[in-house]
Order: structure tokens, then sequence, then C-alpha cells
């Protein structure tokens, strides 16, 4: 995947405020034997599974021990390719259309995680308010793919397992309008070394090529053809700024931000977005959003023909 937008810098840590993952600094409440027990068990099955496909039901069946998880996907992210679903436990039938096919057909194009992920985001655990824009639960991508299908918070582990290759484990919860405790944040960055050390050996030990067929050369092509239209959006009707700045509206930045990443006035941006508004006939964030939708629907559609 290759997305002009923000700097790797904006990716790597030491540039975020935390916000609520300060709280993973502090002791959260120790487990009971009775958890340790269970985690230990369950830990001991996914090991002895690491070179199977079976692996990835183990380690979130042992993940499930410690905190609640309502729904989990594990993928395989390649550079120059669409995120690659491997496993998935928890997504209600209703909203599997929206969180799969949609996703990883086109919208993982605005994921402010998959665009970490591009721009060399670090191995490691995160949450979801640390990766992405400042703007980005306003955003109509947040409440299209996030909030409509229960997904309302994420965290995740990230393992390299090349320079070329990663595979992303993304814990959602909110479902049941809850929300991931800070203590249950904490426990599950606590396990981040031994889940990472495992997905890791189950990337490269065999387990991977058991659950995923080489398809690189057709997904190259498929996700080639999905950011030449992503990257076409507006293109004869706005100039090259306006479709800047819309591609950042749609990934979530405020006017500030936006502002900062081109390097402009937010006066030159509100100037922009208001041309490239009228220019599109649309009044707001949620119907570029659709137009970008609709956009994305037809040039893949063009593209089968």
């Amino acid at each position: 995947m290759s997305h002009n937008a923000e700097p790797v810098s904006a990716f790597l840590p030491g540039r975020w405020q935390p916000g609520r993952l300060a709280a993973m600094t502090t002791a959260s409440p120790a487990p009971t034997l009775q958890q340790l027990q269970t985690w230990h068990h369950a830990l001991a099955q996914a090991l002895i599974h690491v070179d199977e496909a079976s692996f990835l039901e183990h380690l979130a069946a042992a993940l499930c021990t410690l905190t609640p998880i309502e729904s989990m996907m594990i993928s395989l992210e390649r550079q120059g390719q669409p995120p690659h679903l491997l496993y998935q436990q928890g997504i209600p039938r209703a909203y599997q259309d929206e969180i799969i096919h949609r996703y990883f057909s086109r919208g993982y194009l605005l994921d402010p995680f998959c665009l970490a992920v591009d721009k060399g985001l670090a191995e490691g655990f995160y949450h979801l308010a640390q990766i992405a824009p400042d703007d980005f639960f306003n955003s109509e991508y947040y409440k299209t793919y996030y909030l409509r299908s229960g997904g309302a918070q994420e965290s995740y582990y990230i393992v390299d397992l090349c320079p070329q290759s990663k595979i992303s484990l993304c814990m959602f919860q909110g479902l049941s309008a809850g929300q991931f405790t800070e203590e249950q944040l904490a426990v599950q960055q606590s396990t981040q070394a031994i889940v990472r050390e495992l997905l890791r050996r189950f990337g490269t030990t065999g387990g991977l090529a058991k659950v995923i067929s080489d398809e690189a050369y057709t997904q190259t092509q498929a996700h080639q053809q999905i950011e030449a239209a992503f990257m076409g959006f507006g293109s004869g009707v706005l100039t090259v700024r306006e479709r800047e700045i819309a591609h950042l509206i749609l990934r979530g930045h405020s006017v500030k931000s936006t502002a900062q990443v081109l390097g402009i006035s937010p006066e030159t941006v509100r100037m922009h977005r208001k041309n490239l508004y009228t220019k599109l006939a649309i009044n707001s964030q949620a119907e570029l959003f659709a137009l970008f939708i609709e956009w994305l629907t037809r040039s893949g559609a063009m593209a089968r023909a």
C-alpha cells in the first residue's frame, strides 16, 4: 500500500499524546490465580499449534481469557497489496458485509491503522486514539465503518515478519455499547511480547502458509487499480491541491491538521474546501464521503468490465 499523505514520522512512537493509554504506565489489578491458570493453559494450546492454521483460533481464545473481547480480526498486511483477512471471530452476520467485504475491498484506503502500517508503524501495541487523525472520530468513515458496525473502539497488536509484511491483530469493542477499560487495555499491552512472538513464529515457520495461498500478483493488480481510483477521485474537476485536501478530509483530518500536513494556513484550507464542495455540488463531509464511495464502486466495476 502506498498513499501520499502524512510522513512516516506521523505514525511512529514518540509523537503521540496517548490520552487514555497514559494509564497503561500505572499498575493494573493483578489477575486472579484462576485467570492465570486459564490464560496459561490457552496459551500453551496456541504454542502447540503455532505451525498450524488452527493457531489463530487458539490465540484468539487465549486473549479472551484475560479481557472480554467482542470481536477480533487477524490480517496479513503487505506493501503494495490490500490487507488480507486471515481469521475473524465475533463479528455478527448482519455486519460482516460492512466490516469484512467493504473494508477489505476498498474501505481500508481511509483506515488510519492501515495507513499507519503503510507509513512504517513500528511493531507493538496500539489503541485507535493513538493512531487516528485529530478529527477522525467525527468523520463519516468512522461513523460508517466503526459505529454502524458496532466497532466503536479498537486496540491492535502489530508484528513485523519482514520489511514488506506484517501481521495485525485487531480487537473490537462496542457492539454492547461498552469500551475497553484502562485496566483491560493495560492487560492487553502487558501481553504484547508473547503475543507478538507467537504471531511472528506463526508467520515465519509454516503456519501462515497453511492459511493463505500466494495470490500476490492478482492482489497487487487489484490494489493498484483501487489506489489509482482513490488518487483519481475528483480528477478533471478539482485542482491537485483541492484533491489533496479532499483526501485528508476523508481520512479524518480537521482543518488545522490538514493545514499542518500540507504546510499551508487554515484559512487556505477552508478556501479550498469551499471551492471543492462547490465544484462537486455538495455541502458536507457526509456528501463528500458518499460521493467518494460511489466513485470507488463505479471505478471498481469499470476495472472488472
